[in-house]
């Protein structure tokens, strides 16, 4: 089995990789770092949290070290390009570790704090970057910062810089950057936008690949739990309620549904915070603190956290909304399942919804299994009402309507309540597994059931009875297997 000490690196290197605890390289990490070393560009494809950044730090440094050379003032020798704030934090908190034992120094800039401090920092002696490419240019503009003297250039997570829309700003920057440099592109998917940014930025590279194209950690679980809309709130809260949700993430797709979420999550009484684009640094930074020091069991977030999140022992991934893109999907759930452990991640999904759950299946080629019963469908497809059946037939498939052409809006009303509360049994039972005692359309109105005023509470008690259940029950009965909550880190 191959280990760093095999792999040529400086001994400062491997002196801080000894203190971190880390021996052995993942794979990613055993096939970039010689290729890198011997100065060779690279194109890298790898699923979220197999130690990409290690791959293209520990070989970077390898070389600075060995190339000594004098700075002019504000220039860097390297520059290291993501996509968010917190995926540029953690990849130069990481560079700073590997190089402790090194006279390399390393600095960070991002939107959404305040410009001085970051320009006075850039003043010293600094030798590799790591940056967003908004804030860059705006530091390049006010002569802030030199980009003349670069050597190494990295872009990691690539394809979501793309996604990000920042496609414009890295041609830019790669107008302003020597063409005689290393380029390394990094990447959890390899789309073909991705392949046309790397041959105009790579010459001959070597290329690395240790998973096929979007697919999913082998050690993640998933499952989905077909639900109503309005149901979502109550089934979270029931979810995140059970003693092995230890550490979870749930994804929404908009900024707004977010605070929505943890707004909903305090009233069940489960404290939660939310990071995304409208948080200002601070508050990202202090709820992803909390969370990672485990003060903060649930974190809520948009999909600006799906790749710079990397901490350690988080149990479950919740999709409470599931994503329009579905190599997203990918992205949120390798949040879990890092650094060899196991996970579970469970995807709400309405009957809006299942156009993308189909698309996601169809990328990542795995059938999520559904959790408790389908309601109004089954499997993909969704079960259209009884034609020609009267204005009762809707309450009839809900499970307690009418039945019948009298008081068509308050039958249509009672019909639809019925429909929502009956639906996790499948549409046409009750709470107790019984029949619905609701008439057949064309059954004379003098035969309709005498305990009419029951059917409220039977609806009611369905409705409790169901909500939820099917996903707590699964995750109760789920696994005895201890896990090791993040107690073995990884070099990333």
């Amino acid at each position: 089995m191959t280990k760093f000490t095999d792999l040529g690196l400086a001994e400062p290197l491997l002196k801080a990789l000894a203190a971190e605890g880390y021996e052995t390289p993942t794979p990613i990490q055993a096939q970039a770092i010689p290729a890198i070393r011997d100065g060779r560009d690279l194109l890298g494809a790898a699923q979220t949290g197999t130690g990409k950044t290690a791959a293209f730090s520990l070989p970077m440094l390898h070389r600075l070290l060995g190339q000594p050379r004098r700075m002019q003032p504000r220039s860097v020798r390297a520059l290291i390009l993501s996509p968010t704030r917190e995926l540029s934090a953690q990849i130069e908190a990481n560079i700073r570790g590997y190089a402790q034992f090194t006279s390399l120094k390393s600095t960070v800039i991002f939107g959404g704090v305040p410009v001085g401090k970051q320009i006075r920092a850039l003043g010293q002696h600094v030798d590799i970057l790591v940056a967003t490419p908004g804030r860059l240019l705006d530091l390049v503009d006010q002569r802030a910062v030199s980009l003349r003297e670069i050597e190494f250039l990295v872009l990691d997570e690539a394809d979501q810089m793309l996604d990000l829309g920042f496609i414009h700003a890295l041609r830019k920057i790669a107008t302003l950057i020597p063409k005689q440099r290393q380029t390394l592109l990094f990447s959890a998917t390899m789309p073909k936008a991705i392949r046309e940014i790397a041959s105009a930025y790579l010459t001959d590279p070597v290329e690395v690949a240790v998973a096929p194209v979007a697919t999913t950690a082998e050690k993640i679980e998933q499952r989905v739990i077909f639900t109503e809309a309005g149901q979502k709130p109550a089934l979270l809260a029931k979810t995140l309620s059970v003693p092995e949700m230890e550490r979870a993430i749930v994804f929404t797709r908009t900024k707004h549904g977010a605070d929505k979420v943890v707004r909903q999550l305090e009233q069940s009484g489960i404290k939660s915070a939310a990071i995304h684009g409208n948080k200002s640094q601070g508050q990202r930074e202090r709820a992803l603190g909390a969370f990672r020091d485990g003060e903060l069991r649930i974190l809520v977030a948009t999909d600006i956290a799906a790749r710079g999140i990397d901490v350690d022992g988080i149990s479950h991934v919740v999709n409470f909304d599931l994503p329009n893109v579905p190599e997203t999907y990918v992205h949120r759930i390798g949040r879990t399942a890092r650094a060899g452990a196991s996970g579970l991640a469970i995807a709400f999904c309405t009957p809006e919804e299942r156009g993308d759950l189909a698309a996601i299946e169809k990328l990542t080629k795995v059938a999520l299994t559904p959790i408790g019963e389908v309601p109004y469908w089954d499997g993909r497809t969704p079960k259209k009402p009884p034609q020609n059946q009267g204005r009762g037939g809707r309450g009839q498939q809900g499970g307690g309507g009418r039945g019948d052409g009298q008081r068509q809006h308050q039958g249509q009303r009672q019909g639809a309540k019925a429909g929502n509360g009956g639906g996790h049994n499948g549409g046409g039972r009750n709470g107790g597994g019984q029949r619905s005692d609701a008439p057949r359309p064309n059954q004379p109105r003098g035969e309709r059931p005498a305990q009419r005023n029951d059917a409220p509470v039977a609806r009611k008690e369905a409705a409790s009875a169901n909500e939820g259940l099917g996903g707590v029950a699964f995750l109760q009965q789920r696994t005895e297997q201890r896990r090791t909550n993040g107690a073995r880190r990884r070099a990333n």
